[in-house]
């Protein structure tokens, strides 16, 4: 069982478990595009995602949650785990290619139930392949199950000129950062106990992946948008990735969460930005259908597996933006 400190397990086929450590992450983002790209048919599978990075940003924001697969001294796997207070989930799970069908996800799987579980997350999930039964097949064997499917949606920047309100946390001074952090806990958390973004945020403001934008109602904070722009980041080139988004609940939260997305284009617009894109569970229905009243359109979609089966934030009531990729 991996743990978070550095020990490893070497299981009875030969493959050690451990930590990701610094001097793997090329290996494992070649691991990452080639597995996704093969699965998806491209003609350069390691063209997957062009020039955004998953890999080295999420080992940056929680080394202790990114698990390796090794055999004889050579990485064959990868997976990420990620932690948001009481919420968990995993992924991109990739194994090489050539390796697939060998058992190697679940050496991997294992130690990540044991990451949750030693975490204390209340509720765990993870987005996969709608279409694939053996993909879903195998996360059921360990109490993930599918629910709702994830669209994942995109809509031009565009260049009009809007006066939305709101902030940047980049721009508050390190004091108002720790006062800021505790708002947004209070503002996630009045949507599902004890969900936390502080890592996601932390990582965008500490690495320079984007911002996160902030909606207030005089003094109270009643939105949040964690995104991602450009380059080296989850979006890549031309592109601002929403990938967190919520609004506070109650009556005006349809217009509260209109108000959030309309910023999160004005921040991709000064990025210089061509796309935002975002994810949405469709069980979230209400939001899904405000995203669609704003120009989204969705390009693909996956589907949520959730641990016993549980709901958790997905609820018709909640207006939050978000994918688990």
């Amino acid at each position: 069982m991996a743990s978070q400190s550095a020990s490893s397990r070497t299981t009875p086929a030969g493959i050690t478990v451990r930590l990701l450590r610094e001097s793997d992450l090329p290996a494992a983002d070649r691991i990452f595009r080639l597995a996704f790209g093969t699965y998806l048919g491209l003609a350069d599978p390691l063209k997957f995602t062009g020039d955004a990075d998953y890999i080295r940003t999420r080992w940056l924001a929680d080394p202790a949650a990114v698990l390796a697969a090794e055999r004889d001294g050579e990485l064959v796997g990868i997976n990420l785990a990620a932690r948001w207070g009481s919420v968990g989930f995993f992924g991109p799970l990739a194994i090489l290619p050539d390796l697939w069908d060998k058992g190697i996800a679940q050496l991997l799987l294992g130690p990540t139930i044991d990451l949750f579980d030693r975490w204390g997350v209340r509720h765990a999930g993870l987005f996969t392949f709608a279409a694939s039964a053996k993909h879903v097949g195998l996360y059921q064997k360990y109490g993930f199950w599918p629910r709702f499917l994830t669209a994942l949606m995109e809509r031009p920047v565009g260049t009009e000129n809007t006066t939305t309100q709101w902030t940047r946390f980049s721009a508050l001074s390190e004091p108002e950062k720790l006062a800021c952090l505790e708002a947004c806990r209070e503002l996630t958390s009045s949507i599902y106990d004890g969900l936390d973004l502080e890592r996601e945020i932390l990582a965008v403001d500490r690495q320079n992946l984007g911002d996160t934008l902030l909606t207030w109602n005089v003094s109270q904070l009643v939105g949040l948008a964690v995104c991602h722009a450009g380059c080296g980041t989850e979006a890549g080139s031309g592109k601002c990735y929403v990938k967190f988004a919520c609004v506070r609940g109650g009556p005006s939260a349809p217009r509260e969460f209109r108000r959030l997305l309309n910023a999160c284009r004005e921040f991709g617009l000064s990025t210089g930005a061509a796309t935002l894109t975002a994810g949405m569970n469709l069980a979230r229905v209400d939001a899904y259908r405000e995203m669609l009243g704003a120009g989204f359109r969705a390009t693909t979609q996956g589907v949520a597996m959730e641990r016993n089966g549980e709901a958790g934030y997905n609820r018709p009531d909640v207006f939050l933006v978000d994918d688990w990729r």
